[in-house]
């Protein structure tokens, strides 16, 4: 009668094992060598890494013989039994009583997948599914999808309707410049550049806080460390705001909930990759033209309607943390001329919006604002910009709208400030930018 095999268990689960007790696990062989008569495998899971011990005395000749001729990243099943080591990572390994070979990898892997690979990141993007084997690349994957779960929670728990909006479409509020046309049938559309008129859609559908995490596609010709052709937004719109500040309000509440939480469930990650988390106390919020000022006295001149570039972002970073010892900063007020049609003016301030950009250790991760609701004065502001508004945007506003304003976050540029990434692709799997679009 065949001996009935034991269940698969993780690395994690056999490191909480007495020694003593017989197990099964199933891994891929990170490392392998020899030390005389003991031969040594390095199996790793998603939850970690063992040691594999076979004594040349002590185990069957050919599973020996096979620990010795296994390719690294080969996948098996090993059986053995639990031992206590103070030599072995973790104080525990396991003394192999058998070995199956599931999947036998090449000898030559075409990247480095040590802990201290020499690859440089385009190559490893080509191989991606072989670079995340990698403890870094597994870390920032097991911490952005912490983040990914509390930002639902916390929408979902605050009251918001989770929603999917299409991504081709033929409605387009931002830059139609920006904007990749697609063949759709017997006529053009293009992908979606935000989800903005889709929220606004069904705040006043009647949902009144509407929430979606989706892809947005900009065809902007940006060589930087920091933008994408295709990324993560995260989106919120809301209803029945008294201004801008309730936006900001909202954000800063999800803020200090999603870090605790990931501050909580990914020590070890955290640890691995030596990021401590801020929580933030109070995000200070200060009106463009203030900021303009400071930046002035540092050398920094901007002219009254001209945005941040990518060095003022940087010193408000700096200001930000030396003035309020905080990494986040609302910039507020921004220009009209530099911000959509859409967004709210303040009364008797014609040339500013109620409208904030948030900056995270001296980079723009958000952009939000109250939306104009009247629809007058949408009209007026679109003519003023040279914009036609669609005809099926302007039909929301004609049927009973309430105040509301929302934010657009990059998912993948929150990760990446969170963890110190020197690029954002980094922080996303696959990465489409102006050069790339495989695998």
């Amino acid at each position: 009668m065949a001996k009935e095999k034991l269940d698969r268990i993780t690395i994690k689960q056999a490191f909480q094992a007495k020694a003593g007790t017989k197990v099964r696990l199933g891994g891929w062989v990170h490392d392998s060598r020899a030390l005389g008569k003991i031969r040594f495998l390095v199996l790793r899971d998603i939850t970690g890494r063992m040691q594999i011990v076979g004594v040349k005395s002590e185990t069957p000749e050919h599973i020996f013989e096979m620990m010795g001729k296994i390719n690294r990243e080969s996948v098996v099943y090993i059986e053995g039994t639990v031992k206590d080591s103070k030599q072995a990572p973790g104080g525990k390994e396991l003394g192999i009583d058998g070995i199956e070979l599931v999947s036998s990898a090449e000898e030559t892997i075409p990247i480095d997948v040590s802990d201290f690979s020499k690859t440089e990141l385009p190559k490893r993007l080509d191989f991606r599914f072989l670079d995340t084997r990698r403890k870094e690349p597994a870390s920032i994957f097991k911490i952005r999808s912490s983040i990914y779960k509390n930002v639902v929670d916390f929408f979902y728990d605050n009251g918001f309707t989770i929603i999917n909006t299409p991504k081709i479409t033929t409605i387009g509020l931002e830059s139609g410049a920006e904007s990749f046309v697609v063949n759709y049938f017997n006529q053009k559309a293009v992908l979606a550049q935000s989800p903005q008129f889709y929220k606004q859609m069904f705040v006043n559908g009647g949902f009144e806080r509407v929430f979606e995490i989706g892809q947005v596609y900009r065809a902007e010709k940006s060589h930087t460390t920091r933008h994408l052709t295709e990324f993560t937004g995260v989106d919120f719109e809301m209803g029945f705001i008294k201004d801008e500040n309730d936006v900001m309000d909202m954000i800063e509440n999800m803020l200090k909930y999603i870090l605790t939480k990931v501050k909580e469930e990914r020590k070890d990650e955290l640890a691995e990759m030596k990021i401590e988390i801020k929580i933030p106390k109070k995000i200070p919020r200060v009106p463009m033209a203030e900021l303009k000022k400071i930046l002035a006295k540092q050398g920094k001149k901007l002219r009254e309607e001209d945005d941040l570039d990518a060095e003022a972002e940087k010193m408000l970073g700096e200001y930000a943390l030396k003035e309020y010892g905080e990494e986040f900063i609302f910039v507020t007020n921004y220009p009209a001329k530099v911000r959509p049609f859409y967004h709210m003016r303040p009364e008797n301030d014609n040339k500013g919006t109620r409208s904030f950009d948030l900056l995270w250790r001296g980079v723009e991760i958000a952009t939000g604002a109250q939306r104009e609701h009247r629809l007058d004065i949408l009209q007026k502001q679109a003519k003023e910009k040279g914009v036609k508004i669609p005809e099926i945007y302007e039909q929301i506003f004609k049927f009973g709208v309430i105040p509301h304003g929302g934010v657009g976050f990059g998912l993948d540029r929150m990760t990446q400030r969170l963890l110190n990434l020197e690029n954002v692709r980094e922080a996303l799997l696959l990465t489409r930018d102006t050069e790339r679009v495989t695998p």
